[in-house]
């Protein structure tokens, strides 16, 4: 694990809040020069702690009006099985997460469509032919009451991670 110093955990503060951020601007917030500021941004780029940019799109905007978050069962935990079932969901555009869990299901996915009926396609021509699946279980989400948030890097936290 790198340890991130109150600079670097400033850093990652700011650019989870805007990723577009000037060299410049980033290094006014975080109080320091440009070239130095620059040189930590790619060392944490090089360390594999931002992963990445992107945008952040409206689903609503885009016409993908319904959530849902479906459950998944296999029957088997083959090697195989399992490396067939992650590939699948990787491959399916309107699956825009997917988490393998711990306790009753195997898996957690988010699914984004423009209405119930695309949904319902999704379903039988996509989820039900995941190999050895036993059981599907979905919820729709009615609202976002928090949306996706930056993650905390306050001192506490990062202490404890590294002990």
């Amino acid at each position: 694990m790198t340890i991130l110093d109150d600079i670097d955990r400033r850093i990652l503060r700011e650019l989870q809040q805007d990723g577009r951020l000037s060299n410049q601007d980033l290094a006014d917030r975080v109080g320091l020069s440009p070239s130095p500021c620059l040189r930590r941004v790619r060392h944490l780029e090089q360390a594999g702690i931002i992963e990445g940019y992107r945008a952040v799109v409206s689903p609503k905007a885009v016409d993908l009006t319904i959530t849902a978050f479906v459950r998944l069962r296999l029957a088997s935990h083959e090697g195989a099985t399992v490396d067939a079932v992650e590939q699948r969901l990787r491959e399916i555009p309107h699956i825009v997460e997917a988490h393998l869990l711990a306790g009753d299901w195997d898996y957690l996915v988010r699914v984004v469509t423009p209405s119930f009926a695309e949904y319902e396609r999704l379903l039988r021509e996509h989820l039900r032919g995941i190999p050895s699946l036993a059981s599907i279980d979905t919820t729709f989400a009615f609202a976002e009451t928090k949306p996706v948030s930056p993650l905390p890097l306050g001192e506490g936290e990062i202490r404890r991670a590294a002990s």
